[in-house]
C-alpha cells in the first residue's frame, strides 16, 4: 500500500465527498484523484520517473496536496521545502537531492526565482522564463488513471531538518515509516471518515504532513487547509468549517487565547486539540482551556526522524502532570530511557530517550554515518535527556547536546529557562553556555521582555528557585530571540552574538 493508491482508493468509496476545504472552495475526493491523473501523466511525458527527487516549495494549498500525491503515484520521491526558506536554503536542498524538478507557487515565486541545476521547473498561475504554468500542465495533460505500484518498503519522501546546529539533514522516510504514524494518529484520536482536519502548521513539517494529512487519507476524512496560521484565520476556520481536529505549536494557541473575539466564535466542533513542539506549562494550560472552553487538550511529544512518534499524553492525563510528555509511547511505538551504554536507568535518573517502531526512518540521505549514530541497534536516540517519575510520567531535561557543564557539574538550561519564564515580564528566554577560562563554560541568559528588566532585581527572583551554580552569570535582554523557519530558538547564533568571556 502506498499514499497514492490511498487516494484512489477513497475516489472510489467516497467520490462526492469533500477531500480538501479551503476558504477558496473545495475538492472532493474524486476532482481530487482526476487532478492529481493529469499531473501524474505530464510528469511522466516530461521524464520524471521512479526514484527522481522532486521538491514542492509551497505553503498549505491545493496545489501543495495535488502535488504531493501525484509526485509520488509516478513513483518519485517528494521533498517538501519549508516556504520562508531563502534561495540560498532552497538552492542547498536542490543541489544536495540532485532535484529533478521543482514545483513553486507563484505567492513565494520571487525567493526561488533565479533556481539553479534543475532541469524541469513548473510553478503556479502564468509560466515564466524557463517555469512552466502548473495550469496549464494540468490542462494538456491527459486523464487517464495513473497505476501506482509502490510497495511499503519503497522510498516515499525526504524531509530535511531545520537545521538548528548547521546545514538541513534529509531525512528520508518510506511508505512504510508514513502509513505507520498515519495509523497512529487515526486510532489514538480517533479519526473517521466524517472528521476534518484543520492543517494551518507548515506541511512541510512532519506532523502536519504525515500523521495529519496522512491519517486523514488514510481513513477517508475530509482536510481544511490555510496557506499560513493566524488567530483570526484559526478561529475562523473551525467556526466555518465546523472542523474536529487541529494540531499547533503552543504558540499558536497562546496567540489564539488572547484573541479579544474569541468569545464569539463557535468551537464546539472541536473534539481534539494536539499541541506538540514544546511543553505547556500548568498555567498555560489552563488559559487555553478556559479561553477555548475545552478540556480536549492532547499533547504530542516526537521528532522528524521518527516519523513523527514518542510519546502522548491524552486529555485526562493533564493536570498536576502538565508539562510532561506523558508514560506512554503511542500505538506502534516503543520508549526507553537509556544510559550512554542503552541500558535503561531507574526512575527518576537522567537519561536519552531511545525510540523504537516503524516509524522511524530509513536513515539520513547521503549520510550512512550519521545514520549508523544515531541508531543503537533498531532504536533511534532522540538527542532529549529525561526522566521518569514514580507515577511513570516522563519530564524532559533539555536536549543532550545543550547541556551545559560548568566546574565538572551538569547544568540543563530547560531548567532555568522554565523558572525565568516564570517572571511576569519575561516573554521568551534562552539558557546558553558560553566558553570560560576557569569554569569551562559559564550560564548566560538572553530574553525578551514586556519591559526593561533590572538583572538585580531578576537575579534575586531565581536566587529563590534555582541553586546557586545555576544561576546565570549574565543576562542579556533582547527585543526577539532569533528563531528558523520552524519557529525553534537557534542558540548557535545567540552563542556567535554574544560576547564570549
Amino acid at each position: 500500500m502506498n499514499s497514492s493508491q490511498l487516494v484512489a482508493r477513497n475516489a472510489r468509496k467516497y467520490p462526492q465527498a469533500q477531500a480538501v476545504i479551503g476558504f477558496e472552495g473545495s475538492l472532493t475526493f474524486q476532482e481530487l484523484n482526476d487532478k492529481v491523473n493529469a499531473l501524474s501523466n505530464g510528469l511522466l511525458e516530461r521524464g520524471i520517473d521512479k526514484g527522481d527527487n522532486v521538491c514542492l516549495f509551497m505553503p498549505n494549498t491545493f496545489e501543495f496536496i495535488i502535488t504531493y500525491f501525484a509526485v509520488q503515484r509516478v513513483g518519485a520521491v517528494v521533498i517538501p521545502i519549508n516556504a520562508k526558506f531563502t534561495l540560498d536554503e532552497v538552492q542547498y536542498i536542490v543541489d544536495h537531492c540532485e532535484a529533478k524538478a521543482i514545483f513553486a507557487h507563484e505567492i513565494i515565486f520571487s525567493a526561488v526565482e533565479s533556481i539553479e541545476k534543475v532541469p524541469l521547473k513548473i510553478k503556479t498561475g502564468e509560466h515564466a522564463q524557463n517555469w512552466e504554468s502548473f495550469e496549464q500542465l494540468l490542462a494538456l495533460s491527459p486523464g487517464k488513471e495513473v497505476e501506482c505500484n509502490l510497495t511499503e518498503d519503497d522510498y516515499s519522501t525526504i524531509l530535511y531538518t531545520s537545521g538548528t546546529t548547521g546545514d538541513p539533514k534529509g531525512v528520508l522516510f518510506s511508505y512504510r515509516n508514513i502509513l505507520t504514524v498515519a495509523q497512529m494518529i487515526a486510532v489514538e484520536m480517533e479519526v473517521k471518515p466524517d472528521s476534518k482536519m484543520l492543517l494551518m502548521m507548515p506541511l512541510t513539517h512532519s506532523a502536519p504532513l504525515h500523521l495529519f494529512l496522512m491519517s486523514a487519507t488514510v481513513v477517508g476524512a475530509a482536510v481544511v487547509i490555510t496557506p499560513t496560521f493566524t488567530p483570526d484565520l484559526l478561529l475562523k476556520a473551525v467556526a466555518t468549517h465546523r472542523t474536529t481536529h487541529f494540531f499547533g505549536a503552543p504558540v499558536a494557541y497562546l496567540l489564539t487565547a488572547q484573541h479579544p473575539e474569541l468569545k464569539n466564535y463557535d468551537l464546539s466542533s472541536m473534539k481534539w486539540w494536539v499541541y506538540g513542539g514544546a511543553p505547556l506549562a500548568k498555567e498555560q494550560i489552563d488559559l487555553i482551556a478556559e479561553r477555548f472552553h475545552t478540556d480536549r487538550l492532547t499533547s504530542v511529544y516526537g521528532l522528524t526522524e521518527a516519523g513523527p512518534s514518542g510519546a502522548i499524553m491524552l486529555p485526562e492525563e493533564h493536570g498536576e502532570k502538565t508539562g510532561s510528555i506523558g508514560m506512554r509511547a503511542p500505538l506502534h511505538t516503543e520508549l526507553r530511557i537509556v544510559d550512554e551504554h542503552g541500558q535503561v536507568i531507574p526512575v527518576g535518573e537522567v537519561g536519552e530517550i531511545v525510540l523504537r517502531g516503524e516509524g522511524n526512518m530509513v536513515g539520513y540521505y547521503k549520510n550512512k554515518a550519521l545514520t549508523k549514530e544515531t541508531f543503537i541497534g533498531d532504536w533511534l536516540k532522540t538527542g532529549d535527556l529525561a526522566r521518569r517519575d514514580e507515577e511513570g510520567y516522563i519530564w524532559i531535561v533539555d536536549r543532550k547536546k545543550d547541556v551545559i557543564i560548568s566546574g565538572g557539574v551538569n547544568i540543563y538550561p530547560k531548567e532555568i529557562e522554565d523558572v525565568m519564564m516564570k517572571y511576569p515580564t519575561i516573554q521568551e528566554v534562552a539558557i546558553i553556555g558560553l566558553p570560560h577560562r576557569e569554569w569551562g563554560e559559564t550560564v548566560t541568559a538572553i530574553f525578551s521582555a514586556t519591559e526593561d528588566v533590572n538583572s538585580e532585581e531578576l537575579n534575586r527572583f531565581l536566587v529563590d528557585h534555582l541553586a546557586k551554580y545555576k544561576i546565570p552569570r549574565s543576562y542579556h535582554q533582547v527585543d526577539m530571540l532569533p528563531r528558523n523557519a520552524s519557529g525553534k530558538i537557534l542558540k548557535r547564533v545567540l552563542k556567535e552574538g554574544v560576547e564570549q568571556v
